[in-house]
Protein backbone atom coordinates (compact mmCIF):
# COMPACT_ATOMS: atom_id res chain seq x y z
CA UNK A 1 0.00 0.00 0.00
CA UNK A 2 1.59 3.45 -0.79
CA UNK A 3 0.61 6.67 0.82
CA UNK A 4 -1.63 9.16 -1.63
CA UNK A 5 -2.98 12.01 0.42
CA UNK A 6 -1.96 13.91 3.29
CA UNK A 7 -5.09 16.20 4.16
CA UNK A 8 -4.52 19.91 4.37
CA UNK A 9 -7.76 21.13 4.80
CA UNK A 10 -10.69 18.51 5.09
CA UNK A 11 -13.84 20.18 3.67
CA UNK A 12 -17.43 20.90 5.22
CA UNK A 13 -18.39 16.92 5.36
CA UNK A 14 -15.23 14.28 3.50
CA UNK A 15 -15.85 11.08 4.23
CA UNK A 16 -14.33 7.37 2.44
CA UNK A 17 -17.49 5.43 0.99
CA UNK A 18 -17.96 2.73 -1.43
CA UNK A 19 -21.40 0.61 -2.81
CA UNK A 20 -21.96 0.31 0.38
CA UNK A 21 -22.37 -2.17 3.53
CA UNK A 22 -25.21 -4.73 2.67
CA UNK A 23 -26.29 -7.50 4.66
CA UNK A 24 -26.36 -5.96 8.28
CA UNK A 25 -29.66 -4.37 8.40
CA UNK A 26 -31.24 -6.77 10.43
CA UNK A 27 -28.49 -6.02 12.80
CA UNK A 28 -29.06 -2.20 13.24
CA UNK A 29 -26.25 -1.75 10.94
CA UNK A 30 -27.40 0.57 7.75
CA UNK A 31 -25.77 0.56 4.41
CA UNK A 32 -23.27 3.35 3.74
CA UNK A 33 -21.91 4.17 0.99
CA UNK A 34 -21.85 6.69 -2.27
CA UNK A 35 -25.31 8.52 -1.94
CA UNK A 36 -24.90 9.35 -5.54
CA UNK A 37 -23.86 6.21 -7.01
CA UNK A 38 -24.29 7.33 -10.39
CA UNK A 39 -21.46 9.67 -10.07
CA UNK A 40 -19.14 7.30 -7.82
CA UNK A 41 -19.08 4.64 -10.50
CA UNK A 42 -18.39 7.05 -12.95
CA UNK A 43 -15.52 8.80 -10.98
CA UNK A 44 -13.90 5.02 -10.21
CA UNK A 45 -14.31 4.36 -14.29
CA UNK A 46 -12.56 7.09 -15.01
CA UNK A 47 -9.20 6.08 -13.47
CA UNK A 48 -9.80 2.83 -14.35
CA UNK A 49 -10.88 1.39 -10.71
CA UNK A 50 -13.76 -0.85 -10.59
CA UNK A 51 -17.33 0.36 -9.12
CA UNK A 52 -16.90 -0.94 -5.84
CA UNK A 53 -13.37 0.95 -4.94
CA UNK A 54 -13.51 3.07 -1.95
CA UNK A 55 -13.22 7.05 -2.76
CA UNK A 56 -14.01 10.33 -1.25
CA UNK A 57 -17.25 11.86 -1.14
CA UNK A 58 -17.28 15.36 -0.63
CA UNK A 59 -20.19 17.72 0.79
CA UNK A 60 -20.55 21.45 0.40
CA UNK A 61 -17.05 22.12 0.01
CA UNK A 62 -14.11 19.88 -0.44
CA UNK A 63 -10.57 19.28 0.72
CA UNK A 64 -6.99 20.59 0.41
CA UNK A 65 -4.62 17.78 -0.67
CA UNK A 66 -0.89 17.07 -0.63
CA UNK A 67 -0.21 14.37 -3.11
CA UNK A 68 2.09 12.02 -2.34
CA UNK A 69 2.47 9.47 -4.82
CA UNK A 70 2.25 9.35 -8.76
CA UNK A 71 -1.60 8.70 -9.23
CA UNK A 72 -4.88 9.50 -11.80
CA UNK A 73 -7.70 11.15 -9.84
CA UNK A 74 -11.34 12.06 -11.39
CA UNK A 75 -14.07 14.28 -9.95
CA UNK A 76 -17.63 14.15 -10.39
CA UNK A 77 -20.41 14.87 -9.04
CA UNK A 78 -21.16 18.41 -7.95
CA UNK A 79 -20.06 21.15 -9.85
CA UNK A 80 -16.90 22.18 -7.96
CA UNK A 81 -13.80 24.62 -8.72
CA UNK A 82 -10.99 21.70 -8.89
CA UNK A 83 -8.18 22.96 -9.06
CA UNK A 84 -4.28 21.36 -9.18
CA UNK A 85 -1.49 23.50 -7.52
CA UNK A 86 -3.67 26.73 -8.37
CA UNK A 87 -4.13 25.99 -11.70
CA UNK A 88 -7.49 24.91 -12.58
CA UNK A 89 -8.61 20.92 -13.54
CA UNK A 90 -11.53 19.71 -15.63
CA UNK A 91 -14.05 17.29 -13.64
CA UNK A 92 -15.53 14.59 -15.42
CA UNK A 93 -12.16 13.03 -16.53
CA UNK A 94 -9.03 11.51 -15.57
CA UNK A 95 -6.28 13.86 -14.44
CA UNK A 96 -2.73 12.90 -13.41
CA UNK A 97 -1.06 13.93 -10.57
CA UNK A 98 2.71 13.90 -9.23
CA UNK A 99 4.40 13.78 -5.26
CA UNK A 100 4.09 17.40 -4.22
CA UNK A 101 1.12 18.05 -6.30
CA UNK A 102 -2.02 20.24 -4.47
CA UNK A 103 -5.26 19.69 -4.74
CA UNK A 104 -7.75 22.01 -4.13
CA UNK A 105 -11.59 21.57 -4.25
CA UNK A 106 -14.02 24.30 -3.66
CA UNK A 107 -17.57 25.42 -2.64
CA UNK A 108 -20.08 23.63 -4.86
CA UNK A 109 -21.57 26.10 -7.20
CA UNK A 110 -24.01 23.42 -8.08
CA UNK A 111 -25.07 19.84 -6.67
CA UNK A 112 -23.96 19.38 -3.26
CA UNK A 113 -22.00 16.04 -3.44
CA UNK A 114 -18.55 15.69 -5.16
CA UNK A 115 -16.85 12.49 -5.64
CA UNK A 116 -12.50 12.00 -5.84
CA UNK A 117 -11.71 8.92 -7.21
CA UNK A 118 -7.74 7.79 -6.88
CA UNK A 119 -6.92 5.32 -9.22
CA UNK A 120 -5.92 1.88 -7.23
CA UNK A 121 -8.98 3.20 -5.04
CA UNK A 122 -8.43 4.25 -0.93
CA UNK A 123 -7.02 1.90 1.30
CA UNK A 124 -8.89 1.74 4.25
CA UNK A 125 -10.03 -1.79 6.49
CA UNK A 126 -13.03 -3.51 5.41
CA UNK A 127 -15.68 -3.52 8.01
CA UNK A 128 -18.79 -5.82 7.75
CA UNK A 129 -17.43 -6.30 3.77
CA UNK A 130 -17.40 -2.57 3.13
CA UNK A 131 -15.30 0.28 3.54
CA UNK A 132 -17.89 3.02 3.37
CA UNK A 133 -17.57 5.16 6.71
CA UNK A 134 -20.78 5.32 8.98
CA UNK A 135 -20.34 8.20 10.89
CA UNK A 136 -23.18 7.05 13.56
CA UNK A 137 -21.61 4.36 15.07
CA UNK A 138 -17.67 5.19 14.14
CA UNK A 139 -17.15 1.98 12.17
CA UNK A 140 -15.61 1.79 7.96
CA UNK A 141 -13.78 4.80 6.48
CA UNK A 142 -10.74 6.50 7.99
CA UNK A 143 -11.15 5.31 11.67
CA UNK A 144 -15.17 6.38 11.55
CA UNK A 145 -15.57 9.41 11.03
CA UNK A 146 -15.05 12.56 8.27
CA UNK A 147 -11.93 13.37 7.41
CA UNK A 148 -9.51 16.20 9.68
CA UNK A 149 -6.72 18.06 8.75
CA UNK A 150 -3.57 15.81 9.67
CA UNK A 151 -5.09 12.90 7.99
CA UNK A 152 -3.01 10.40 5.93
CA UNK A 153 -4.49 8.24 3.32
CA UNK A 154 -3.13 5.11 1.45
CA UNK A 155 -4.45 3.61 -1.78
CA UNK A 156 -4.14 -0.05 -3.03
CA UNK A 157 -1.60 -1.45 -4.98
CA UNK A 158 -0.24 -1.02 -8.31
CA UNK A 159 0.23 1.74 -10.56
CA UNK A 160 -1.71 4.27 -12.49
CA UNK A 161 -2.02 4.03 -16.19
CA UNK A 162 -2.38 7.67 -16.85
CA UNK A 163 -5.10 7.01 -19.68
CA UNK A 164 -7.18 10.12 -20.78
CA UNK A 165 -10.47 9.03 -19.92
CA UNK A 166 -13.30 11.56 -19.84
CA UNK A 167 -17.43 11.53 -19.89
CA UNK A 168 -18.39 13.73 -23.06
CA UNK A 169 -20.11 16.64 -22.19
CA UNK A 170 -23.32 16.16 -22.69
CA UNK A 171 -23.70 12.81 -20.96
CA UNK A 172 -22.50 14.79 -17.53
CA UNK A 173 -25.48 15.38 -15.39
CA UNK A 174 -26.92 18.79 -14.56
CA UNK A 175 -28.08 19.21 -10.93
CA UNK A 176 -30.62 22.10 -11.48
CA UNK A 177 -32.26 24.18 -8.28
CA UNK A 178 -35.82 22.57 -9.17
CA UNK A 179 -35.66 19.15 -9.08
CA UNK A 180 -38.19 16.23 -10.01
CA UNK A 181 -38.33 13.36 -8.12
CA UNK A 182 -40.39 9.83 -9.71
CA UNK A 183 -42.24 8.15 -6.66
CA UNK A 184 -44.27 5.04 -6.72
CA UNK A 185 -47.37 5.21 -3.79
CA UNK A 186 -47.21 3.40 -0.58
CA UNK A 187 -46.29 0.94 1.30
CA UNK A 188 -48.87 3.51 3.74
CA UNK A 189 -50.70 5.46 0.69
CA UNK A 190 -53.66 4.02 2.12
CA UNK A 191 -53.18 6.22 5.37
CA UNK A 192 -53.90 9.35 3.20
CA UNK A 193 -56.58 10.98 0.72
CA UNK A 194 -56.37 14.18 0.02
CA UNK A 195 -52.64 14.21 1.60
CA UNK A 196 -51.91 11.95 -1.39
CA UNK A 197 -52.77 14.86 -3.93
CA UNK A 198 -50.86 17.20 -1.83
CA UNK A 199 -47.58 15.28 -2.23
CA UNK A 200 -47.92 14.85 -5.66
CA UNK A 201 -49.70 17.91 -6.65
CA UNK A 202 -47.07 20.71 -4.93
CA UNK A 203 -44.18 21.46 -4.77
CA UNK A 204 -41.33 20.94 -1.20
CA UNK A 205 -37.94 22.91 -0.16
CA UNK A 206 -35.30 21.16 0.56
CA UNK A 207 -34.49 22.20 4.22
CA UNK A 208 -31.06 22.31 6.29
CA UNK A 209 -31.98 19.59 7.66
CA UNK A 210 -30.81 17.21 4.96
CA UNK A 211 -28.18 14.71 6.01
CA UNK A 212 -26.99 11.17 4.99
CA UNK A 213 -29.84 9.88 6.73
CA UNK A 214 -32.62 11.66 5.31
CA UNK A 215 -33.52 14.77 3.40
CA UNK A 216 -36.31 16.74 5.23
CA UNK A 217 -38.89 18.91 3.46
CA UNK A 218 -40.93 21.85 3.86
CA UNK A 219 -44.06 22.87 2.37
CA UNK A 220 -47.54 21.96 2.47
CA UNK A 221 -48.53 20.13 5.60
CA UNK A 222 -49.45 16.20 4.21
CA UNK A 223 -52.51 14.79 6.48
CA UNK A 224 -53.39 11.69 6.81
CA UNK A 225 -56.88 10.08 7.09
CA UNK A 226 -57.80 11.06 10.63
CA UNK A 227 -59.22 7.44 11.47
CA UNK A 228 -55.49 6.22 10.64
CA UNK A 229 -52.92 5.60 13.75
CA UNK A 230 -49.54 8.86 13.21
CA UNK A 231 -47.56 6.34 13.03
CA UNK A 232 -46.85 2.45 12.48
CA UNK A 233 -45.13 -0.30 14.22
CA UNK A 234 -41.51 -0.04 13.28
CA UNK A 235 -40.64 -1.89 10.34
CA UNK A 236 -37.29 -1.77 7.94
CA UNK A 237 -36.72 0.73 5.89
CA UNK A 238 -34.89 1.74 2.74
CA UNK A 239 -33.25 4.78 0.74
CA UNK A 240 -36.08 6.54 -1.20
CA UNK A 241 -38.88 5.88 1.22
CA UNK A 242 -40.83 9.29 2.09
CA UNK A 243 -42.04 8.99 5.93
CA UNK A 244 -44.65 11.41 6.63
CA UNK A 245 -44.04 12.42 10.68
CA UNK A 246 -46.94 14.41 13.10
CA UNK A 247 -45.81 17.55 11.46
CA UNK A 248 -47.22 16.83 7.53
CA UNK A 249 -43.53 17.22 6.18
CA UNK A 250 -41.75 14.21 4.15
CA UNK A 251 -38.95 13.25 5.05
CA UNK A 252 -36.68 10.85 2.24
CA UNK A 253 -34.74 8.65 3.96
CA UNK A 254 -31.13 7.55 2.39
CA UNK A 255 -28.65 5.55 3.11
CA UNK A 256 -28.23 5.70 6.81
CA UNK A 257 -31.50 4.48 8.52
CA UNK A 258 -32.50 1.07 8.71
CA UNK A 259 -36.04 0.92 10.74
CA UNK A 260 -39.08 3.63 11.37
CA UNK A 261 -42.26 4.09 12.46
CA UNK A 262 -43.72 6.40 10.37
CA UNK A 263 -45.97 6.05 7.86
CA UNK A 264 -44.51 6.04 4.11
CA UNK A 265 -46.63 7.65 1.67
CA UNK A 266 -44.06 7.01 -1.43
CA UNK A 267 -41.44 5.71 -2.56
CA UNK A 268 -38.48 7.23 -4.64
CA UNK A 269 -37.27 4.78 -7.19
CA UNK A 270 -33.88 4.47 -6.74
CA UNK A 271 -32.80 5.48 -10.21
CA UNK A 272 -33.59 8.98 -8.60
CA UNK A 273 -31.89 8.76 -5.64
CA UNK A 274 -28.60 10.14 -6.96
CA UNK A 275 -31.40 13.60 -7.48
CA UNK A 276 -31.64 13.60 -3.82
CA UNK A 277 -27.84 13.30 -2.98
CA UNK A 278 -27.32 16.33 -4.80
CA UNK A 279 -30.55 18.79 -4.05
CA UNK A 280 -28.89 21.93 -1.56
CA UNK A 281 -31.22 23.32 1.32
CA UNK A 282 -33.80 25.68 -1.18
CA UNK A 283 -33.85 23.67 -3.77
CA UNK A 284 -37.11 22.82 -4.85
CA UNK A 285 -38.92 19.25 -4.84
CA UNK A 286 -41.49 17.83 -6.57
CA UNK A 287 -42.98 14.50 -6.92
CA UNK A 288 -44.17 12.68 -10.33
CA UNK A 289 -46.08 9.32 -9.61
CA UNK A 290 -45.15 6.36 -11.71
CA UNK A 291 -45.87 2.80 -11.08
CA UNK A 292 -43.62 0.07 -10.92
CA UNK A 293 -43.33 -0.58 -14.72
CA UNK A 294 -41.90 2.64 -15.30
CA UNK A 295 -39.74 2.87 -12.47
CA UNK A 296 -37.90 -0.84 -13.86
CA UNK A 297 -37.72 1.26 -17.63
CA UNK A 298 -35.81 4.00 -16.24
CA UNK A 299 -33.28 1.61 -14.14
CA UNK A 300 -32.63 0.22 -17.33
CA UNK A 301 -32.57 3.23 -19.56
CA UNK A 302 -29.98 4.60 -16.57
CA UNK A 303 -28.03 1.09 -16.39
CA UNK A 304 -27.97 1.58 -19.97
CA UNK A 305 -26.29 4.66 -20.03
CA UNK A 306 -23.88 3.29 -17.66
CA UNK A 307 -22.67 0.15 -19.26
CA UNK A 308 -22.41 3.03 -22.93
CA UNK A 309 -19.84 4.83 -20.63
CA UNK A 310 -18.16 2.43 -19.41
CA UNK A 311 -17.37 0.74 -22.93
CA UNK A 312 -16.71 4.23 -24.86
CA UNK A 313 -14.22 4.69 -21.76
CA UNK A 314 -13.20 0.94 -22.42
CA UNK A 315 -12.74 1.18 -26.46
CA UNK A 316 -10.48 4.76 -26.10
CA UNK A 317 -8.50 3.35 -23.37
CA UNK A 318 -7.44 0.07 -25.94
CA UNK A 319 -7.23 2.88 -29.00
CA UNK A 320 -4.72 4.61 -26.79
CA UNK A 321 -2.65 1.25 -25.75
CA UNK A 322 -2.18 0.92 -29.10
CA UNK A 323 -1.16 4.42 -29.97
CA UNK A 324 1.06 3.81 -27.05
CA UNK A 325 2.67 0.56 -28.59
CA UNK A 326 2.55 1.96 -32.01
CA UNK A 327 3.24 6.02 -31.82
CA UNK A 328 3.14 7.09 -35.79
CA UNK A 329 -0.83 6.52 -36.03
CA UNK A 330 -0.31 6.89 -39.71
CA UNK A 331 1.48 3.89 -39.48
CA UNK A 332 -1.78 1.84 -38.40
CA UNK A 333 -4.41 0.23 -40.24
CA UNK A 334 -7.05 0.56 -38.56
CA UNK A 335 -9.13 -1.80 -40.64
CA UNK A 336 -6.88 -4.58 -41.00
CA UNK A 337 -8.00 -7.81 -38.71
CA UNK A 338 -4.70 -7.72 -37.03
CA UNK A 339 -5.18 -4.29 -35.48
CA UNK A 340 -9.55 -4.75 -35.05
CA UNK A 341 -8.08 -8.21 -33.18
CA UNK A 342 -5.73 -6.29 -31.19
CA UNK A 343 -8.19 -3.33 -30.11
CA UNK A 344 -10.40 -6.21 -29.17
CA UNK A 345 -8.09 -8.18 -26.95
CA UNK A 346 -7.15 -4.94 -25.42
CA UNK A 347 -11.11 -3.70 -24.87
CA UNK A 348 -11.91 -6.69 -22.88
CA UNK A 349 -8.68 -6.57 -20.84
CA UNK A 350 -9.23 -2.93 -19.85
Amino acid sequence: MTDIFNVLSPGAYTTVQDLGRFGWQPFGVPPSGMLDDFAGRIANMLVGNPDSAALLELTFSGPTLKILAPASIALTGADMPFSINGAPAAGWCAVPVQPGDTVTVGMARSGCRGYLAVSQGIDVPLVMGSRSCYVGAAIGGFNGRPLQAGDCLRRGPGEADYLARRVPAELVPAYPSEITLRAIPGPQDDFFDHGLDVFFNTSFTVSPQADRMGCRLQGSVISQIEAMPQSIISEPSLPGGVQIPQDGQPIILLSEQTVGGYTKIATVISSDIPRVAQALPGDRIRFERIDIDAAHAVYHRQTSLLERIRNEMKLSAAEQRIRRDRPDPVAVDWNSQVVVDKLIHCLYQT
